[in-house]
C-alpha cells in the first residue's frame, strides 16, 4: 500500500546550513523512496502567525522555495505547492474549528508559553496573543488530514500537533462519519537520528542566536567567511587538538565520509592547525553546495519558473483536496437544496424510520498506555465489539476497515472480544448491516 507523508516548511528567514542537514537533506532522500507518496507544502499562512513584514514573507517563501527545488526536490516525483494556493485548507480548517474543543487549546504549548510568559511580566494572560496563535495546531490538523497522510515528520515540539490532529479528526469522524473513516489518523515520525548541527558558538545553529553558516546566500565567499568565525579553542598549530571538544568536527561529521571522519580526527590529534582545518571544512561542504548553487541562483533571477512549479503543484493538490472537502461538507450538511427525502411508511410495504440511524458505528481511540484500540457500539450505545490494543493507528484502522467492508465474514481471526451480554448472532447482524451499508 502506498504511503503518504507529507512535510510543511516554515516560510521565514533564510536558509542555513542547519537546516539543510536537518531536514532538506533527509526529506528529500526520503522522497525518493519505493512506495511513498509525499506532499510538501510552503506553510505561508503560519508564517503570518509570526512575521507581520509582507517584504519578508515574500522574499523568505521565494528563497525557501529555490532552496529546496536546488537541493534536489523533485516536483515531478512529489507533490510541491503553497499551502495559500489551497483553498480547501481554510474550509476544512473551519470545519474542523467547529468540532475542536477549546479547553484543548488552551493545552497547546504555543499558546501556553506565551500566556506562562505573560504572567511572569505581570502583564494580562492574553496580552499580544492573537488568535492565529492560539488556532495554530487546527490549521496544521487541517494541512494533514487534508491529504489524509499517514506519517508527518516532526520535531519533538511539534509530537502535541499531531497527537491534536488525531482528536480532532477522531471527533470528526465520530460525529459525522456514520461508521466511516472521512479522516485519517495521522502518526508522528521522529527521526532520532537526525543531526542537530551546532553554529559558530557551539549553541544549536539558529538565526536566533545569530551563528548560523549560510547554505547559498553569500555565494563560496559567504560560507568561507562563517566557517572563518567559528569558535575553537587557543592551542597553537602543531599542538594536539582534541576532536571530542570541537563543534568544527561535529560540523565536518555532517558532511564527510566515515574515512574522512576518521583521517581529520587523527589529524587533529597530530596537530593540525584550526585555519587549516577550517579551510579543509570549508572545501568538503562546498563539494556538497557547491554544484546545486548555479540550480540555485537561476531559480532565483527567474522566480517566475518556481511560480510555474508550485502552480502546478497546487492543481496536484487541489485534486486530491476538493473530493474529500466534497464528501466533508456533505456529511456536515452543506448539500445543494433538493426535496427531503419522505420517510417510507407501512402503506409503502416498508416500516418508517429512518434505517441509517440504527446501523452500528466504529469508534477508534488511543488509551493511557498508548496503544490503539477500537470498539463496535449500537445507536443505543451497547458495546458490540471490543478490539484488543495496536502498537500502530493503521493496524486498529485496517481491522476497522475489513470488518466494514466483509462484515461477519471478517470476524474469523479478529482480534476483538464481544461485549457483555451480547450474542454472536447481535454481532454478525451488525457488522453485515454495516457491510451492506458501504455497497
Amino acid at each position: 500500500m502506498t504511503e503518504r507523508v507529507l512535510t510543511g516548511i516554515t516560510t521565514t528567514g533564510t536558509p542555513h546550513l542547519g537546516n539543510y542537514v536537518g531536514a532538506i537533506r533527509p526529506s528529500i532522500e526520503a522522497s525518493r523512496a519505493e512506495g511513498v507518496e509525499s506532499f510538501f507544502f510552503l506553510a505561508d499562512f503560519h508564517a503570518l502567525i509570526k512575521c507581520d513584514d509582507p517584504a519578508r514573507i515574500e522574499r523568505s517563501r521565494l528563497e525557501i522555495a529555490a532552496t529546496w527545488l536546488a537541493a534536489g526536490l523533485d516536483p515531478e516525483r512529489v507533490t510541491f505547492y503553497r499551502q495559500s494556493d489551497i483553498p480547501e485548507i481554510t474550509e476544512l480548517t473551519w470545519l474542523l474549528t467547529c468540532v475542536t474543543a477549546k479547553g484543548q487549546m488552551n493545552r497547546a504549548h504555543a499558546y501556553k508559553a506565551a500566556t506562562d510568559a505573560n504572567v511572569a511580566a505581570g502583564e494580562d494572560p492574553d496580552a499580544g496573543v492573537t488568535m492565529g496563535l492560539y488556532c495554530y495546531p487546527i490549521l496544521m490538523a487541517a494541512d494533514i488530514l487534508m491529504f489524509k497522510a499517514h506519517r508527518v515528520p516532526v520535531g519533538r515540539d511539534q509530537v502535541q500537533h499531531i497527537e491534536m490532529a488525531r482528536d480532532v479528526a477522531q471527533r470528526f469522524n465520530h460525529l459525522y462519519g456514520q461508521g466511516r473513516e472521512l479522516l485519517v489518523l495521522p502518526q508522528a515520525q521522529i527521526d532520532e537520528e537526525l543531526a542537530t548541527l551546532p553554529g559558530l558558538d557551539g549553541r544549536k545553529m539558529s538565526k536566533s542566536y545569530d551563528n548560523t553558516i549560510p547554505l547559498f546566500e553569500g555565494g563560496a565567499k559567504g560560507l568561507k567567511e562563517a566557517v572563518a568565525r567559528i569558535v575553537t579553542d587557543s592551542r597553537l598549530p602543531s599542538e594536539p587538538k582534541d576532536p571530542d571538544a570541537s563543534h568544527l568536527v561535529t560540523i565536518w561529521d555532517a558532511f564527510a565520509t566515515p574515512q574522512q571522519r576518521q583521517q581529520f580526527r587523527a589529524d587533529l590529534r597530530a596537530g593540525l592547525a584550526w585555519g587549516e582545518a577550517k579551510q579543509r571544512l570549508v572545501d568538503l561542504i562546498e563539494s556538497h553546495i557547491g554544484p546545486m548553487r548555479p540550480r540555485y541562483e537561476e531559480l532565483m533571477a527567474h522566480p517566475e519558473r518556481i511560480e510555474e512549479i508550485l502552480q502546478e503543484g497546487a492543481r496536484k493538490a487541489r485534486a486530491v483536496a476538493r473530493p474529500l472537502l466534497a464528501e466533508l461538507r456533505d456529511a456536515v450538511g452543506l448539500r445543494p437544496l433538493k426535496p427531503l427525502a419522505q420517510p417510507k411508511t407501512a402503506a409503502s410495504g416498508r416500516a418508517a424510520g429512518p434505517a441509517q440511524a440504527a446501523l452500528p458505528v466504529f469508534k477508534q481511540y488511543r488509551e493511557a498506555d498508548g496503544r490503539f484500540y477500537f470498539k463496535l457500539t449500537a445507536h443505543d450505545g451497547t458495546v458490540l465489539l471490543q478490539s484488543t490494543g495496536f502498537a500502530e493507528g493503521r493496524e486498529a484502522g485496517a481491522w476497522v476497515k475489513r470488518l466494514k467492508a466483509e462484515g461477519s465474514a471478517a470476524l474469523a481471526g479478529a482480534p476483538v472480544e464481544r461485549g457483555a451480554e451480547v450474542s454472536p448472532e447481535q454481532v454478525a447482524a451488525a457488522l453485515d448491516a454495516l457491510a451492506a451499508a458501504q455497497e
